[in-house]
């Protein structure tokens, strides 16, 4: 699904489809039931048009690509290296089904803000400590986030956690066990709570931006 934007100009400009991080469990015992479910979702992601984004991990991040992919799906990796080469050999990240990978340099931990920070929903999943990393950051810098519930680790005690935070940041969480009710429950809140604002900021604004002898002085 996409999006038109009054430019201010004849024409209108065509918004970025939602773009949807998931985050997850790399490793450890997740069962079969649970991938499936990551992959259903990267299914339905794709199938709707809109842009998965993940860390370029293994386990129930890539379950989701290889599901987006199925159905024609753009996918973006914000990976923790520094190129193809240390990508593969120093992490053992996946190569199959990403359409762009970014290399950041930035290390495991420090990837974590780039993957969020280039989403405008992000989905948790199982999760161990990175996804706990990963769903801390989101919460405090105030974003749309969907729980998968049912499917253990992190996201299994995201009600815990909020309680022992006790931090309103103007984060919104939904969740739901059903990763195709989790995707309208997000698109909703996300056309509720998100797009107005981005309408708001692009109307009237050159879609081709403007070369910087053009802008008027500081």
């Amino acid at each position: 699904m996409t999006y038109k934007i009054k430019s201010g100009f004849e024409e209108l400009s065509t918004f970025p489809p939602l773009a949807v991080g998931v985050m997850g469990s790399a490793g450890g015992v997740v069962q079969d039931e649970v991938r499936q479910a990551l992959y259903q979702l990267g299914q339905e992601v794709g199938r709707r048009g809109y842009v998965l984004v993940t860390g370029v991990a293994p386990g129930l991040p890539h379950d989701s690509v290889l599901g987006a992919k199925s159905e024609g799906g753009l996918v973006i990796g914000i990976s923790p290296a520094l190129n193809l080469r240390e990508h593969v050999e120093r992490y053992k990240s996946p190569t199959r089904g990403y359409d762009l990978i970014v290399y950041t340099g930035s290390g495991l931990m420090g990837r974590e803000i780039e993957n969020i920070r280039s989403c405008d929903v992000v989905v948790i999943a199982g999760g161990r400590s990175g996804t706990l990393g990963e769903f801390a950051i989101a919460y405090d810098e105030a974003k749309l986030i969907g729980v998968l519930t049912g499917t253990g680790g992190i996201a299994d005690h995201i009600d815990e956690l909020l309680g022992v935070m006790n931090k309103e940041t103007g984060a919104t969480i939904v969740s739901d066990p059903h990763p195709v009710h989790l995707i309208d429950r997000l698109t909703r809140a996300y056309e509720e709570k998100i797009l107005p604002g981005y309408i708001s900021l692009l109307e009237g604004h050159d879609p081709d931006g403007e070369m910087e002898g053009d802008r008027p002085p500081s």
